[in-house]
């Protein structure tokens, strides 16, 4: 490697609580010398005894070879400002406050040679901002680690509007040479992550608000239908709904109130009553010594006696192996299931001229392999819902039973997570490849979000947002034009097509 990133041997770092610890403990691994400073010269020390602690765990477990070398490359300083000679990179990891970042380089340009860049670890302000009203607003760079950063291998990194332009590139090579990996986002409000995260929670939150499902049943769909990790609710308290909160709120007006950043009415009354998750015991869930408190799901009724017909082949063939009598017709003993696809089950069910009151709604997303999703609509015969619920439990697939709505839990959370990547990469706010790794590795969705849209089929994305916002009128569900393109195009979410840059080639 070389330019700068090569040379780089000789680091600061200030603010040494956990974010701060995880990269002193990153580039010193890498064999970086690390100067660890903070406003309280106790705090050096603790940071150093844990980063040691650390690297000896790793070296027990066989993953490090010499932890005594690591060790050897921590150097505490006496303050933040302390004379800099040699120091290549200064990375700030203080506390989320503009006037704090601003008056710290500051004083860093003061004492540190010109040669040295700047680094912050912003998670939320603008890097630009940040570096306004230094002399050489050039030198700094945003370089947002996620936590724990050892374990976490995403870096964002953010070159601020006057950043040189010889910075970022150098900035990749730097975090990829430390192990990690790197991806170009634009100084945007909440930059990649926080930003493309957001159309899990606040389609959720609005799903809520709807009063179509509980958080538990929400959470269930997420999971075992859309293979998340987490359900949203289940993030949302993890993460502390104070600090989700604000986060929906500063990415909304970031964007200046674009409707599908919107976020929910709920979250400012919870925030209020301390309803914040797990680091206080009550969110969406209560929690009892640290445990998730869930309500077991309500028992599904027997396999019916009663007939069912369904016009959707695949789902007919799955039910007649579960022994469930499937017929050929709406015959007026049978109860009805209809497949939706970005509309509610009373209009898929008036479209096919059946008899509503037999008539709930099914969800064909996965394929009926994993959970599957009912919907119930107030016209419903309760006999005949019973009727159709059992039905889909003697498949032996779990099922949740959840309000109609204008379509199903699973679909508009896919439709969002996709539609929000589709704008962040019709907006060149970044790569499509960088997109899909950041949501990868920052959110841990099981896939990139332009990647699951083809997997899934952009015309069936561009159907549920489409039918969304027809039944609602809300401009949150408007389709990205990125997506509109390429289904029309007939070209894959992931790629960036043909540029008038092309044509000067």
């Amino acid at each position: 490697m070389t330019g700068w990133a090569g040379k780089v041997g000789r680091i600061r770092v200030i603010g040494t609580g956990v974010m701060g610890r995880g990269i002193v403990q990153l580039a010193a691994t890498a064999g970086v010398t690390v100067e660890l400073a903070d406003v309280r010269r106790e705090a050096v020390a603790e940071a150093i005894e844990h980063v040691g602690a650390m690297v000896d765990k790793l070296a027990a477990k066989g993953k490090l070879d010499d932890p005594a070398a690591v060790r050897a490359r921590l150097v505490p300083v006496d303050a933040p400002g302390a004379p800099a000679d040699g120091v290549d990179l200064v990375v700030e990891a203080v506390r989320e406050d503009l006037a704090t970042k601003r008056a710290l380089f500051a004083e860093l340009e003061r004492v540190c040679p010109q040669e040295t860049i700047f680094a912050t670890n912003t998670s939320s302000l603008s890097v630009t901002e940040i570096a306004a009203e230094l002399a050489d607003p050039g030198r700094l760079i945003g370089l947002h680690f996620f936590n724990p950063v050892p374990l976490m291998r995403l870096v964002e990194v953010v070159p601020g509007t006057r950043t040189h332009d010889w910075l970022p590139g150098e900035a990749l090579d730097l975090v990829r040479s430390w192990g990690h990996e790197p991806v170009l986002a634009k100084d945007a409000p909440g930059f990649l992550v926080n930003h493309a995260g957001r159309g899990l929670n606040t389609e959720a939150l609005q799903i809520l608000a709807e009063a179509l499902a509980e958080p538990a049943d929400v959470d269930r769909v997420a999971r075992e239908t859309l293979g998340l990790k987490l359900g949203p609710f289940e993030l949302l308290d993890l993460t502390g709904l104070d600090v989700s909160h604000a986060v929906l709120e500063s990415i909304w007006s970031g964007f200046h109130g674009d409707p599908r950043l919107r976020p929910s009415w709920l979250t400012r009354p919870r925030v209020a009553a301390g309803l914040f998750g797990r680091k206080n015991g009550e969110g969406f869930y209560t929690y009892a010594d640290g445990k998730q408190q869930v309500t077991d799901e309500p028992a599904a009724p027997p396999k019916p006696s009663s007939p069912v017909f369904t016009a959707d082949e695949h789902l007919a063939r799955v039910l007649s192996a579960a022994g469930v009598q499937v017929v050929s017709d709406a015959y007026p003993d049978a109860v009805l299931l209809v497949p939706l696809y970005g509309e509610s089950t009373v209009d898929a069910g008036t479209r096919a001229g059946l008899p509503l009151a037999r008539v709930a709604g099914v969800d064909p997303l996965g394929g009926y392999e994993r959970r599957l999703t009912m919907s119930v609509h107030p016209g419903l015969e309760p006999a005949a819902g019973r009727a159709a619920w059992g039905a889909l439990a003697a498949t032996g697939k779990p099922v949740t039973v959840v309000r109609d709505g204008p379509a199903p839990i699973a679909q508009r959370l896919l439709a969002s997570i996709v539609n929000t990547a589709c704008f962040i990469a019709g907006q060149h706010l970044a790569t499509p490849s960088d997109i899909d790794t950041a949501v990868r590795l920052g959110l841990g969705y099981p896939r990139g979000p332009l990647e699951w849209g083809d997997l899934v089929g952009g015309d069936i994305v561009l159907r549920i947002l489409r039918g969304l916002a027809a039944t609602t009128g809300d401009p949150r569900y408007r389709p990205s034009p990125w997506l509109t393109e390429r289904v029309a195009l007939g070209l894959p979410l992931t790629s960036a097509g043909t540029s008038p840059a092309d044509l000067r080639s």
